[in-house]
């Protein structure tokens, strides 16, 4: 009983971190740390009550894992795929792409490692086998909790709906991208509205260079057009990133509100690296985010995800450099 006390512990915390504040990646690791350490635990007393039964379960643990990451890389490609069809080839457009495709060499290292059974060549395979795991446990946790914040209530007193910008088409048009997202800040807005209250729609949004007007001006076009009062509508027309669009939109609300709170709208695979840069830029408020096409998903989420990585990358790269310690002590061992 004694062996899930941590998975305890670590769930207690997520609980306590979600209730002290919500926009902090360290619940998404707490939540994911819990089932890991249950299921270690439920494995552990399996195994000494019933040796024969724990190796089978292992060993079906492993097979499942397996195919889970043979399916995986089928899909990843198979989605990289539909993205260059339908977006172009950019840099962003390419990561489900690669992802699969690293997924299939690291298995063809394993496969090659386990056959040739060198000493160097099983180090760096079990090395990379580590990396691999590290990032993919992040990145569940990435999307599990993503999908969960989302999922929470935004409080009754809002005096703000802020959407974030994402670019447009030609210079000027609103993509469906976009559009999904000023949708659902229309349906946040009346459903707050219901409650009695009238907060102030605020569109976020700089010029690119390859635009013709700022795309929150764009966004309060087309709000207007869909028949949203343009007297609750305002602009925030500097920002060219997401840290930029809080950022400016937060000193707007200030100057207007020094207590005020806002709600943020973004699409659904942004919403946690929105929420967690707006609580370190101290935007009082939570996001919500709108549907995205499903072909877009993933590799949009990939993206999302290496942004997160790098928010934290001196945490990520002190661990990675701990796991090649290891592999290379371990190989020097041996």
């Amino acid at each position: 009983m004694w062996a899930y006390v941590p998975a305890v512990l670590f769930f207690l915390g997520f609980c306590v971190g979600v209730l002290r504040e919500r926009r902090r990646f360290s619940n998404a690791i707490l939540l994911g740390l819990s089932p890991v350490f249950a299921l270690g635990a439920w494995l552990f007393d399996i195994g000494r009550e019933h040796p024969t039964l724990g190796n089978d379960l292992g060993v079906a643990l492993l097979t499942l894992m397996a195919v889970g990451v043979v399916a995986m890389s089928w899909f990843l490609i198979s989605n990289g795929v539909a993205m260059v069809r339908k977006e172009g080839r950019s840099p962003a457009n390419l990561l489900s792409l690669l992802a699969g495709f690293a997924l299939l060499a690291l298995i063809a290292l394993l496969i090659t490692a386990v056959v040739m059974h060198t000493r160097a060549l099983l180090v760096v395979a079990g090395t990379a086998t580590v990396l691999a795991g590290y990032v993919v446990f992040l990145f569940l946790c990435f999307i599990v909790y993503g999908s969960l914040y989302g999922w929470l209530t935004v409080r009754r007193k809002t005096d703000y709906v802020v959407v974030l910008g994402s670019g447009l088409i030609g210079g000027t048009k609103v993509p469906p991208l976009l559009a999904s997202r000023l949708d659902r800040a229309r349906t946040v807005h009346q459903r707050l509205s219901s409650r009695g209250r009238r907060p102030v729609l605020l569109t976020s949004g700089g010029q690119g260079p390859d635009e013709k007007l700022p795309e929150s001006h764009a966004m309060a076009d087309y709000l207007v057009a869909q028949g949203f009062p343009a007297e609750l509508i305002e602009r925030e027309d500097r920002s060219t990133t997401t840290e930029e669009n809080l950022r400016f939109s937060k000193s707007i609300m200030e100057r207007s509100k020094a207590d005020y709170r806002c709600v943020v709208v973004t699409n659904n695979y942004h919403v946690l690296r929105a929420a967690v840069t707006a609580r370190r830029l101290g935007v009082r408020g939570h996001v919500v985010g709108a549907p995205t096409a499903a072909y877009f998903w993933p590799s949009a989420t990939i993206r999302e995800f290496v942004a997160m990585l790098m928010t934290y990358w001196r945490t990520n790269l002190t661990i990675c450099l701990l796991v090649f310690a290891g592999g290379f002590f371990i190989w020097w061992l041996s």
